[in-house]
């Protein structure tokens, strides 16, 4: 089953040339099943542009979570701290396989949604 993120374009441009291994939530998917995630890009570009699969997730208080990621985190340690604010655990899903599309697309068109705040799942058959 997939899920579609929405990741900010910067960070969607480290995760596909390698650099970001990690993508971190504050919550996570309650389903099971869940390989696969769908990037879409938000503002300003605004398009879904590759996916990649979860090797793994991990769930762990915050200190232990960055210690545990920080050399391919793709975030500074205060921007980090700033999204997990109030947070006592967090989730960082590890990232392998990715693959940036040819060409990018327009989320409506293809799935019938709005971009997500977070996540949204989509069918477990969809390609």
């Amino acid at each position: 089953m997939k899920v579609l993120l929405s990741i900010k374009p910067e960070y969607a441009d480290k995760i596909f040339c390698g650099e970001k291994k990690y993508e971190f939530r504050r919550a996570i998917f309650k389903r099971k099943g869940v390989n696969r995630v769908v990037v879409y890009a938000s503002a300003p570009v605004g398009r879904v542009i590759g996916e990649f699969e979860i090797e793994s997730i991990i769930s762990d208080d915050l200190h232990s979570l960055w210690e545990n990621t920080k050399m391919f985190a793709g975030i500074s340690m205060d921007y980090f701290h700033d999204y997990f604010c109030g947070k006592e655990t967090g989730y960082a899903i590890k990232i392998k396989n990715y693959i940036k599309y040819e060409e990018s697309y327009d989320i409506k068109s293809k799935y019938g949604i709005c971009p997500p705040q977070s996540f949204a799942y989509l069918g477990a058959t969809e390609n």
